[in-house]
């Protein structure tokens, strides 16, 4: 039987097995990310080669709460690295000018927002830029409901609508060029910031349609089918090919990662944007999204070693050429 000095010595020991392993935990480096759920695919992959190249040395943490919300932590100094699928707007410079964060900013790949519906969908194989227009504008809430309203050869069943929320990235691309302007849309669809659920609901409705980034389509491209886009010339489905040669617009966008300039000073950050840039097109490649020149990863790493602060990308912006961009002198 164990008296009580047995007893106090197993909890000493406890304690101090707790003390040592909490001592560790902290003293281990941690790079800490978070944002839009469209780049994380790319930055998780990154981070995961990076933690096992490290043997543990250095810890990387990736969290989804959208482009929006990734900034409001970013410019709150909460985060070293925000993933945006668009460019930082001018609100976020602002916010982030009071607080005295300072950013370096990094494209590090290009993403086709892609259009989806229900594979058993036989009617909407293509749809054209007015189209969308009427099926998202805000005069549609309400008024738009079915099919047939937006092309009269389309069945008249009720349309089911699904999108990313307000603080997502790609909510805001897709209305900057489909719409005209950020955020303006009908409200009346279901929106969330896990593309996996607009995933299953579009696969599980078969008059449903959403749109999200590219990499989410090809991982469930046995459930949705993506929708060829026509700007005026002919339907054109998102790919390789047709990001690369611009016909696919205008929902093909760069997509970013943006760094707190003081972050960058840390050993561990530098560590992590330097492995990112130079396993990017690899890593970019294998997650299915498109990856930039050699030139652009090469440029992004010149930006770091020279702090370069501030934002050459004026708003969201469509049809965005980086290599000429990004030669730009930064506007901060």
């Amino acid at each position: 039987m164990l008296n009580s000095l047995d007893y106090r010595a197993i909890i000493a020991v406890a304690s101090l097995s707790a003390f040592v392993y909490t001592s560790m935990a902290s003293a281990t480096p941690i790079v800490k990310i978070d944002g839009s759920s469209t780049v994380f695919p790319i930055t998780e992959a990154v981070a995961e080669d990076f933690q096992i190249a490290k043997r543990g040395a250095i810890r990387v943490t990736v969290g989804i709460s959208g482009t929006g919300g990734g900034f409001k932590k970013f410019c709150r100094n909460e985060i070293d690295i925000v993933n945006a699928s668009r460019p930082i707007t001018d609100l976020e410079i602002e916010a982030c000018k009071k607080e005295g964060v300072q950013f370096i900013e990094m494209p590090i790949a290009f993403d086709a927002l892609t259009v989806v519906v229900n594979p058993k969908n036989t009617w909407s194989n293509t749809i054209t830029v007015e189209e969308l227009q009427k099926i998202w504008e805000p005069a549609a809430q309400g008024k738009i409901t079915h099919w047939n309203q937006i092309n009269s050869a389309w069945p008249d069943k009720r349309i089911k609508l699904y999108g990313p929320g307000a603080d997502s990235g790609t909510f805001e691309y897709f209305t900057e060029a489909i719409i005209g302007k950020a955020k303006s849309s009908r409200g009346d669809f279901t929106a969330s910031e896990d593309d996996n659920v607009l995933v299953q609901g579009v696969a599980s409705d078969l008059y449903a349609l959403g749109f999200f980034g590219f990499a989410y389509y090809i991982e469930n491209s046995k459930k949705i089918n993506a929708v060829a886009i026509d700007n005026g010339n002919g339907g054109v489905l998102p790919s390789a090919t047709t990001v690369e040669n611009n016909s696919y617009r205008p929902l093909s966008r760069p997509i970013f990662i943006y760094i707190n300039a003081k972050s960058a000073d840390k050993p561990e950050i530098n560590e992590f944007i330097n492995f990112y840039m130079q396993n990017a097109t690899e890593l970019v490649t294998e997650v299915k999204y498109f990856p930039l020149s050699k030139k652009v990863y090469d440029l992004n790493l010149e930006h770091l070693s020279k702090k370069k602060i501030g934002t050459v990308f004026k708003g969201t912006g469509t049809n965005i050429k980086l290599e000429d961009v990004l030669k730009l002198e930064s506007s901060l």
